[in-house]
């Protein structure tokens, strides 16, 4: 199969969450299947930081953006590292040539909304130039949503990509790549094509909106998400339009690279271990890192840990009032939180960790290797998202055997099964969920993942074991991709056969 994949990020070239993670992995992955894979991104700044040659090609070509502005830009060439994927650059520094992808911690940039229709278009033109001949073009996020739009009603391209499925994957649908109604003669289509039906939103240009309509198939990273998104409460707006397309959209689970989150080959852990060791493993990187955070160097006293970032999405409002309960009454657990974001949160949290060193400890920022370590170290992993579309942080603990306590929304909900009395019995409980998204349910979950730790050892040791045994790896999602690709072709003929 021919696929090009149209993405914003792609590790290790550019990333700012989740979407790189996957524009990095699920590429290399249909290659290592004996797919043809070729991947465009914009030239950020950070694609000469990654340490893998860059080269230039003699390709190049403009687009005219509005009347009296064309621009112009170049390809560049890399290889997504250890794999046969050709990574193609779209080289033009006035849109991309910055400091971050986006804009700042406060703001996106102002010009976004030329900057990421110069890439859809710019993309457009680079498959053609190239003459890659893809069967089918991947979009991911609002950052692509123009493409499957463009080449269904630019004239131009009609011919060049009549036999071309399209299909776009939504990563979060809280970011839609929303702007104001003038900036759509940017995409260099007749204005007969903003309406409802197309790429208008409320008199606005919805980049996500668009791509959701125009395309061959909508995907989604988890298949609760799918459903939830099609609700009036997780649709940010776009729930009916996501409705209107149900008989083309689905959700595939994510999946976790196994040779960076392997606790059995891990470099960043104390020591490595496997289902057959976790034991005598988590107990080692346990004391470890106790000693690395100044916590309480007690094996008996259960870790629970916390990796991500400090947003109220995340359950932080549910998380923050649990914690100091803990600590002021000096229940027997410790903590160990790693992350950023709300500034509120991050100042509540070092006034807590200040004044429980010993049972509390706070490290803000990122560090991937105090991420492996805390992953490998917990008893319990703590993720009480009120929204999470599919969750990557649930996967690591399952592989590294810390037993999640999740809210089961999207990704949570499909990849954790509550330690309910009927599937401790049938050996598939791998997690916990919350009641409810409150406090006091996440405290009850985690007095009963205690007592179970505690008083029935033999059925905590058969949830770590299950959840360690599980397969999340992207050769899995891989080929969920693979079945729906072909699917999504197969319709494309049909129609072209029909019109």
């Amino acid at each position: 199969m021919n696929i090009v994949y149209l993405t914003s990020e792609a590790i290790p070239f550019a990333k700012t969450g989740g979407l790189g993670d996957v524009g990095g992995t699920l590429p290399t992955q249909l290659a290592s299947m004996g797919h043809h894979v070729s991947v465009i991104l914009p030239a950020f700044q950070s694609i000469y930081s990654a340490g893998i040659e860059i080269a230039p090609t003699d390709i190049s070509f403009a687009i005219s953006m509005r009347p009296g502005k064309v621009v112009g830009c170049r390809l560049l060439r890399s290889k997504l590292p250890g794999s046969a994927v050709t990574v193609w650059f779209l080289d033009q520094p006035q849109y991309f040539d910055r400091d971050s992808l986006y804009g700042s911690t406060e703001t996106d940039f102002p010009d976004n909304a030329e900057r990421f229709t110069f890439f859809n278009r710019a993309a457009v033109q680079a498959i053609h130039r190239l003459e890659l001949n893809p069967e089918i073009i991947h979009c991911n996020d609002w950052q692509t949503g123009l493409v499957p739009g463009l080449l269904k009603y630019d004239p131009s391209l009609n011919q060049c990509f009549r036999d071309t499925a399209s299909l776009i994957t939504i990563h979060n649908l809280a970011y839609q790549g929303h702007f104001p109604a003038q900036c759509f003669e940017l995409t260099g289509l007749s204005w007969d094509h903003f309406h409802p039906n197309s790429f208008e939103f409320y008199n606005h240009l919805n980049f996500l909106k668009a791509g959701i309509i125009s395309s061959d198939m909508v995907t989604t990273v988890s298949p609760q998400y799918a459903k939830e998104i099609t609700t009036q409460q997780h649709g940010c707006g776009l729930d009916g339009v996501l409705r209107s397309v149900s008989n083309r959209l689905i959700g595939i689970t994510n999946g976790i690279d196994e040779s960076i989150w392997n606790p059995a080959t891990d470099p960043a852990i104390t020591v490595n271990y496997d289902v057959s060791s976790w034991r005598e493993g988590k107990a080692s990187n346990k004391q470890a890192l106790q000693k690395r955070l100044g916590l309480e160097q007690n094996l008996d006293v259960p870790l629970i840990g916390l990796v991500g970032r400090l947003a109220a999405q995340k359950g932080w409002d549910l998380v923050l009032p649990v914690l100091r309960w803990h600590l002021s009454e000096r229940r027997p657990t410790q903590w160990a939180v790693l992350g950023s974001g709300d500034p509120r949160y991050e100042r509540e949290l070092r006034e807590l960790s200040n004044k429980y060193p010993e049972q509390f400890a706070l490290h803000v920022g990122f560090s991937d290797n105090l991420a492996h370590q805390i992953e490998a170290s917990s008893d319990l992993f703590l993720m009480p998202s009120h929204y999470e579309p599919c969750g990557l942080n649930q996967l690591y603990s399952l592989r590294y055997g810390s037993i999640p306590i999740v809210n089961p929304t999207g990704g949570l909900a499909d990849t954790v099964i509550n330690a309910s009395t009927s599937n401790i019995q049938n050996n598939t409980a791998t997690g916990f969920h919350l009641e409810r998204p409150h406090p006091r349910a996440l405290d009850e979950a985690l007095g009963k993942a205690l007592h179970l730790k505690y008083h029935q050892p033999k059925d905590w040791s058969q949830i770590v074991e299950t959840g360690m045994s599980q397969d999340w790896s992207w050769h899995r999602s891989a080929e969920a991709y693979l079945v729906h690709y072909k699917k999504t072709i197969a319709r494309k003929k049909r129609k072209v056969q029909s019109d």
